[in-house]
């Protein structure tokens, strides 16, 4: 079995070529170094230094160990260095999931502020559908994500970060039908505009219509909600969006916001980990920033 505080001894003993000098860099006993450098030469079965009148002089075999032992310690120093930036948020990596919408609008600053703080840590940001994070979590391929609610999974921790007002809204072609009031079946009849099947929004939109016995079929579907507003800037009809994503648009006069006469479903954004996941220092820090974030 190695004996680490041997080689310690050694190591300093064949720097200092002097048992005393070593002994005192060590803050241990001239007798302490000799009787360990006895001990490991017994266990090696070889001499590791002559002794001279005015010190100690590395034998050809001490030679020879000396390098590795010279690696062996500076590979130690710099474990213990990572170790001790990963403890000080130095150095380290968290794994974040969510979709692009929420990425750009909800957790981008978010992101911003953590990278300030902590510059020295990678952030590894990928997105896609609140489903396909939610497995991506499961199987450990991510630390954390950002996803839309309602989520029930017995694996998984969610907590409530913001509440998300759904909307909506159209350009200028349509712009008329923003002064009056309509009714679920006069919005049905337009030409609407929707994420892609598979996302939480389209299904809750599609939950909405089904709740009111109808059927929902867009004529147009996209992947991407900043498309959803270009295209109903352009004329194309009407969008079902979140209203936080489209305020600036609402506010310049680009996008007018449909009122119907009953009220469209206010849904929550979440953080979600996995329960039974041991987290770097790095995802601890962000979660805890994320879970106390001003709502």
């Amino acid at each position: 079995m190695i004996n680490l505080e041997w080689y310690r001894i050694f190591l300093h003993t064949a720097h200092c070529r002097n048992l005393t000098k070593a002994a005192q860099e060590l803050h241990i006993t001239q007798p302490s170094v000799s009787y360990a450098i006895k001990q490991m030469e017994e266990a090696l079965g070889v001499t590791l230094f002559h002794r001279r009148s005015k010190g100690v002089e590395l034998t050809e075999e001490g030679q020879a160990l000396l390098s590795y032992v010279e690696q062996s310690f500076a590979m130690l120093d710099s474990g213990h260095k990572h170790l001790r930036n990963l403890k000080q948020l130095q150095e380290g990596e968290i794994r974040i999931g969510a979709s692009d919408s929420l990425i750009k609008h909800l957790l981008l600053p978010h992101l911003n502020a953590y990278h300030s703080l902590h510059p020295g840590i990678r952030i590894r940001l990928s997105h896609g559908k609140t489903p396909e994070l939610v497995q991506r979590l499961k199987d450990g391929d991510i630390d954390c994500a950002v996803i839309n609610l309602p989520l029930e999974d017995a694996q998984l921790e969610v907590y409530v970060l913001d509440e998300s007002e759904d909307c909506i809204v159209v350009g200028a072609a349509y712009r008329e039908l923003a002064e009056r009031v309509l009714s679920v079946p006069e919005l049905i009849r337009l030409p609407l505009i929707l994420l892609s099947p598979g996302s939480s929004t389209r299904r809750a939109v599609e939950h909405w219509f089904a709740a009111k016995g109808l059927t929902v079929t867009p004529d147009i579907e996209l992947g991407n909600v900043d498309l959803l507003a270009e295209f109903a800037k352009m004329g194309y009809g009407a969008a079902w969006t979140s209203k936080a994503f489209v305020q600036e648009e609402l506010e310049s006069g680009s996008l007018f916001e449909l009122r119907l006469d009953e009220p469209l479903p206010v849904r929550s954004i979440g953080f979600a980990l996995r329960r039974d996941q041991r987290l770097s220092l790095a995802a601890v820090s962000f979660a805890e920033m994320m879970q106390q974030r001003p709502k």
